[in-house]
């Protein structure tokens, strides 16, 4: 029975892993004993009394639940001298020995597993206690990376599994350099490469995070950005689930890429590491590598606009971006005029119409009165179903400019190239099959800020990623050009022509209508939408001689969308000005006689062509059929030009003419004066004519309203203008109304005269 001597068990690597113990129930005795009687008192027979505590192995000490007893104070880590694992022969006891100064701490274990554990765990704790202790006041730097080394190994073997393991030294490094920073770029590189091992396999913590970010910076062409940070930010986007609970993570891998793209190969390097990202396949095994992509991206592209989103205590919304945003201190808008109608349930419309506005300022003076009205900055929308008696003149229907100004939006050089790696990175994305669906779905919202919508340089090459999306034949993809819901907008209504973005004649936003309208979309309320909103800019298409917006105007007829007369007479002049048209209208018209029936009457009496139109858009219309009771022609905010005068001319009904917004001039208005006679109306807003052919009105015996504002109107032409007989003779008193911008010359004044 007699005992032998206690024997101190080495820890063997045998495979076995263990969780880090943080608390526990075990027994504990406690011995004082001088060293020298240590041997005897273990080998014998009887010890003291045991007494269950339930230890917590804290930061700086092991402590009880129950400071009672034995563990009535806690034992700290650095009074540990030795942790050893002892046994008996005789007795099935598993035992820890805690050597402390002046005794021994035994604990004891249920199984040997239990006893394997705390030992472990016991032993981590107080290495990192030492190791915080001896890293938070460093003297020499090549000391410090030696300690930094023995630090990572002693993770990397250690059997304990655990997260904390390798975050630990993680973080007793990451503190270390946060109080450090005068440390040189060398030293730098050093520690992270001591600390590489432990980064393949755990995120770095955040401040750690702000240091790689500022070696990203400082130092984009090391070689430390290639082979260290790349599998750290490989991992980050494989393996990240939320970058909103952890945003330095995911502004190390927005820098990480900037690095790359400060690279001589530039993008090429970026590409790469998208492709490494996706992998060798055609489907790619990571499902949150796009996400978190789009996220980086997302969040890249908002920093550049950040100092002007908050530069900008008015930054104006989307629906003002789309119609024209107005800086402060610009000019004015310039004040619509009021069109004279002659017949009196027109002029009771009027009337109508004058009760949404406010009340007008008069100013009496002893020659004429002067009349400002203030009206609504909204633009009056075409209403195209709606056709009865009371629908407003199309001509008035433009007498608003859509756009006063635009927004002007100058990044830095910097806010610059991360504006154009990460759109080339969404390109990038987009050319992936497989992501497609997903990157489509994560835009619908349109995620940027409006700034990024108003500015012309981010709108033009994010028009690639659109452009493929209308491409894709998958409904899951291009069904999200449409807004997310209703009342928003979405891609197809920013790239259409009157959007933000559209920066081409319509090519774009014909492919959008080609895709939806092949699938599931060919339905009314769809073409009912295009009636409403977009009827111009299709007929303009149309009239250019796009096949897909052929059909959609034919589908319009078809289906009966358009109920207004002269919307349907235009459509079919449209429709017989190019030959695929005319195909496509007879084959039409063999299924609806009574279209054919209704362009026999004679044509319509009024006429808008869409923004944008050109001199050769407005030849081809006209020759397409006939137009000889056609009174009202609107031409605003067009691209027509004083040569296609040659064209109005042969419209001898013609009685209202808006050229507001055009590069009409002094030629083309001394032809219409020669020959249109019986026009009365006619609107000369910001176009280029001059005193040489405003003069030249004066032959013009029916005009009795005269829009002339914002045009180089001399003062001595106004006086000429205003003795015209055609604007005087009248039973009732002459109304004149003029109106000069503040510190206008006179060659800038505005003037409009009607004869009531």
């Amino acid at each position: 029975m007699g005992a032998v001597p206690c024997r101190r068990a080495l820890l063997l690597c045998n495979g076995m892993r263990y969780k880090l113990l943080q608390e526990g129930d075990i027994q504990v005795c406690v011995i004082r004993h001088p060293r020298t009687f240590l041997s005897k008192i273990l080998t014998s027979k009887f010890l003291r009394r045991w007494e269950p505590h339930h230890l917590t192995l804290a930061d700086n000490s092991l402590a009880s639940a129950t400071p009672t007893g034995y563990m009535e104070n806690s034992v700290s880590y650095s009074a540990i001298e030795d942790v050893q694992l002892l046994s008996w022969e005789n007795a099935p006891k598993y035992c820890l020995q805690l050597t402390i100064p002046g005794g021994t701490v035994l604990l004891q274990a249920a199984n040997s597993y239990l006893r394997d554990q705390w030992f472990h765990s016991l032993q981590w704790k107080k290495k990192i206690y030492k190791y915080k202790k001896v890293l938070s006041n460093p003297s020499r730097w090549e000391v410090v990376l030696k300690e930094i080394r023995t630090l990572v190994d002693m993770a990397l073997t250690s059997p304990l599994q655990d997260d904390s393991i390798n975050q630990a030294p993680l973080e007793i490094v990451s503190k270390l350099l946060s109080e450090n920073t005068n440390l040189t770029t060398q030293e730098h590189e050093n520690i992270i490469v001591a600390i590489a091992p432990l980064l393949e396999n755990n995120h770095p913590p955040p401040d750690l995070c702000e240091f790689f970010c500022k070696h990203c910076r400082e130092r984009p062409r090391s070689m430390v950005v290639i082979e260290v940070f790349t599998p750290v930010v490989q991992r980050i986007l494989k393996h990240n689930m939320d970058f909103g609970k952890c945003p330095r993570l995911r502004l190390f891998t927005q820098e990480y890429i900037l690095a790359l793209n400060e690279l001589n190969a530039g993008m090429e390097v970026v590409k790469k590491f998208i492709q490494s990202m996706h992998g060798p396949t055609g489907h790619c095994p990571h499902p949150r590598v796009l996400p978190n992509l789009v996220a980086v991206c997302l969040a890249a592209i908002y920093s550049c606009y950040e100092e002007f989103i908050n530069s900008r205590d008015n930054s104006p919304s989307l629906k003002e971006i789309r119609n024209g945003c107005q800086q402060p201190c610009d000019r004015k808008p310039t004040l619509p005029l009021r069109l004279l109608h002659p017949s009196p349930d027109l002029v009771s419309q009027e009337a109508t119409l004058s009760e949404a506005r406010l009340k007008s300022v008069v100013v009496a003076s002893s020659e004429i009165h002067v009349e400002v009205e203030r009206t609504s900055t909204a633009k009056p929308a075409l209403t195209a179903s709606a056709g009865n008696d009371s629908e407003p003149n199309l001509i008035d229907c433009l007498m608003v400019s859509p756009a006063c100004s635009t927004m002007s939006i100058e990044l830095g050089p910097q806010a610059d190239r991360t504006l154009g790696c990460y759109v080339e990175i969404l390109k990038l994305l987009s050319d992936y099959d497989d992501w497609r669906p997903s990157l489509a779905s994560l835009l619908q919202p349109i995620p940027f800020p409006k700034e990024a919508l108003a500015h012309e340089k981010f709108t033009k090459e994010l028009k690639y990623v659109i452009q493929r999306f209308a491409e894709d034949p998958r409904q899951e993809v291009h069904s999200c050009l449409l807004s997310v819901r209703a009342g928003k907008d979405g891609w197809f209504q920013l790239y259409s022509p009157g959007g933000v973005a559209c920066d081409d004649d319509g090519e774009l936003f014909a492919s959008m209508v080609h895709i939806l309208m092949g699938s599931c979309y060919k339905t009314k309320k769809f073409l009912l939408s295009l009636a409403e909103n977009k009827l111009g800019p299709c007929m303009l298409l149309a009239l250019r001689g796009n096949q897909t917006m052929v059909e959609i105007l034919c589908l319009m007829l078809e289906y009966n969308i358009i109920d207004n007369n002269d919307t349907q007479l235009q459509i079919i002049s449209t429709l017989e000005s190019t030959d695929v048209g005319k195909r496509m209208y007879e084959q039409l018209c063999d299924r609806q006689r009574e279209l054919k029936e209704l362009q026999r009457k004679g044509g319509p009496t009024r006429l808008t062509l869409p923004s944008k139109s050109t001199d050769a858009d407005l030849a081809r219309l006209l020759s397409s059929g006939s137009f000889g009771n056609l009174e009202n022609l609107s031409l605003a905010f067009t691209n027509v030009t004083s040569a296609c005068a040659e064209h109005l001319i042969k419209l001898p009904s013609l009685k209202q003419l808006n050229l507001w917004s055009t590069q009409f001039g002094d030629a083309g208005l001394r032809l219409l004066s020669e020959h249109l006679t019986m026009l009365q109306v006619l609107n000369l807003c910001e176009t280029p004519v001059t005193d040489a052919g405003l003069l030249a009105l004066s032959s013009m015996k029916s005009l009795c309203s005269l829009n002339m504002n914002s045009t180089k109107l001399s003062a001595d032409t106004y006086e000429d203008l205003k003795v015209i007989p055609s604007f005087l003779a009248s039973s009732s008193p002459p109304f004149c109304s003029q109106h000069m911008d503040a510190g206008a010359s006179p060659a800038r004044s505005s003037f409009s005269s009607e004869r009531c």
